[in-house]
């Protein structure tokens, strides 16, 4: 059986989008190959450890610093080089960005190991610390048999995917379908918030509370709109305080904090329209979109040049797009889907439709199984 060692920064139980993606990856190749994971330990000041999830390997190296979100640890190469040695691994899938792993795997990666670049996102959030990562990337991409985008708008907007175009394979992400399950305890609770928020058309919008999440704008389109509207906004962060500056005095914007599962699928399954309005790349797909588009309902989102978001959504078909960061067009959107309910359950069919046919797990595991067979 052929052999697969995935290289990710952190692995569950750490929860975070690339997590999630590596674990999905793990979980479609199961019975395919024989896996190992490497991985850092989530816990500043940990010692190495290894330890088993889903019935794999997972290596943990022990994590001494933290700097500009790149997880730094004294003993990585030690371990790489060991997997590299025994386990002698025939492909790694790395998920980028991951520069100081990177390193490592430049300097010992087999010449027989067959190597997958995971490119979830660019590094532009790190302004200086980019620039010398940019000899590095290129290496790392020349090494690379096969680049992993998560959306043809990605390859597109990315200069360093579409300076390696031939070698790119788009994966697009996948929701997690059982986890959305809806049993009668959650249409119970989705009655009672239809109940408490009748004759309104309810507007919903997920996500952490910072900045390329664009909360600003909607609450800024929420001030333009009547009020047969209210916008529910679950998650927090940093901005969330100031958030709740900005929509004082607007009583349709109500935040519900961080929800249990029942309660966000609850709030999925009672809303009309799903709000999205992330104004970045940092939005490199848009999982939580795809989420509220299972749901059957339409979707408002920005145009976002080279982020998966609007690959996610097709503008006219499963919702509508506005110019990014036009507060106006945006709740111009909201308004037309509010005014059209004919118009509101097309684009909530095919929003359906475009999530089951293309963001499920069995079309990511078809995908990443055709990629390993391809490579090997």
């Amino acid at each position: 059986m052929k052999r697969v060692l995935h290289i990710s920064k952190y692995y569950y139980p750490f929860v975070g989008g690339v997590e999630q993606i590596a674990r999905d990856c793990v979980l479609a190749l199961k019975g395919e190959v024989e896996q190992k994971i490497l991985c850092f330990d989530h816990n500043l000041k940990s010692k190495d450890s290894v330890d088993s999830v889903d019935d794999v390997e997972v290596v943990r190296v022990g994590q001494q610093a933290l700097i500009a979100s790149q997880a730094l640890g004294l003993t990585y190469g030690k371990r790489m080089q060991e997997l590299f040695t025994q386990f002698k691994p025939d492909i790694v899938i790395f998920h980028y960005p991951n520069p100081f792993v990177s390193h490592y795997l430049l300097k010992l990666i087999p010449n027989y190991t067959k190597l997958i670049v995971y490119w979830h996102l660019d590094i532009y959030k790190q302004k200086v610390l980019k620039h010398f990562f940019t000899g590095q990337n290129r290496r790392l991409l020349k090494r690379a048999d096969k680049v992993v985008a998560t959306s043809p708008n990605y390859i597109d907007g990315s200069p360093w995917l579409s300076s390696v175009r031939n070698k790119c394979v788009v994966v697009p992400n996948c929701i997690d379908e059982h986890r959305l399950a809806v049993d009668d305890e959650t249409r119970k609770r989705a009655e009672e918030i239809r109940k408490e928020n009748k004759g309104k058309i309810i507007c919903l919008a997920v996500g952490r509370h910072v900045p390329y999440k664009g909360f600003e704008y909607l609450i800024k389109a929420s001030k333009l709109l009547d009020d047969r509207f209210t916008i529910r906004i679950i998650g927090k962060g940093p901005l969330t305080e100031s958030l709740h500056q900005l929509a004082e005095g607007d009583p349709k914007v109500k935040f519900l904090g961080l929800v249990s599962d029942l309660d966000l699928k609850a709030n999925l399954l009672a809303c009309d329209i799903y709000t999205f309005s992330s104004i970045t790349k940092n939005e490199a797909f848009g999982v939580a979109l795809a989420e509220g588009m299972y749901f059957g309902h339409p979707a408002v989102t920005f145009t976002i040049p080279g982020s998966g978001v609007n690959y996610v959504s097709l503008n006219g078909i499963t919702g509508i797009e506005a110019p990014n960061r036009d507060v106006q067009a945006f709740a111009d959107a909201m308004r037309k889907l509010a005014d059209d309910t004919e118009l509101r359950n097309k684009y909530g069919e095919a929003a359906y439709r475009r999530v089951i046919d293309n963001f499920l797990f069995a079309a990511f595991k078809k995908n990443i199984i055709k990629l390993v067979k391809c490579v090997l």
